[in-house]
Order: C-alpha cells, then structure tokens, then sequence
C-alpha cells in the first residue's frame, strides 16, 4: 500500500473550500475514488460539486497526518 496526497476544492452554491486528504490506497485512482466517497458523505456533497485538483504519491516523510505516518512506518 501506498500513502497519497488528494487535494483538491468543494464548490458548492453557497460554499466554497480547498481540502487536502492523505491516505492509504494501492493505486491513486484509488485514492481519487475514496475521497470522493468520504467527502460526499461527510458533507453531503455530490461528485460534481468536488473538484480534485491532483493526487499525488507521498513519501514516509512527507507525511503530514500522524496516525497515518504510524500506519506507513509500522508496514500496513
């Protein structure tokens, strides 16, 4: 598994805000499909209101989410 990087932007009627999500997926197009997936339901958003600006692959290092650092260094 690897850990990625998603940012991107909500872009509703009345709201407007950038996000940046890390987590763990095989591939980035996974990744894309997740946050989706968990920003929809968290916020009650539709996909066409989500706009994904680029997800790309992060280093142990580079990560800036601790549990999910904890989760890479220990070999999930």
């Amino acid at each position: 598994m690897k850990a990625f990087r998603v940012t991107g932007q909500i872009n509703k009627p009345r709201l407007c805000t950038p996000f940046v999500r890390e987590l763990i997926a095989e591939k980035s197009e996974h990744a894309v499909e997740k946050v989706y997936a968990e920003i929809g339901s968290r916020h009650r958003v539709k996909r066409y209101h989500i706009k994904i600006s680029g997800a790309k692959e992060v280093t142990v290092d580079e990560i800036e989410n601790p549990i999910l650092k904890k989760m890479m260094e220990n070999g999930a």
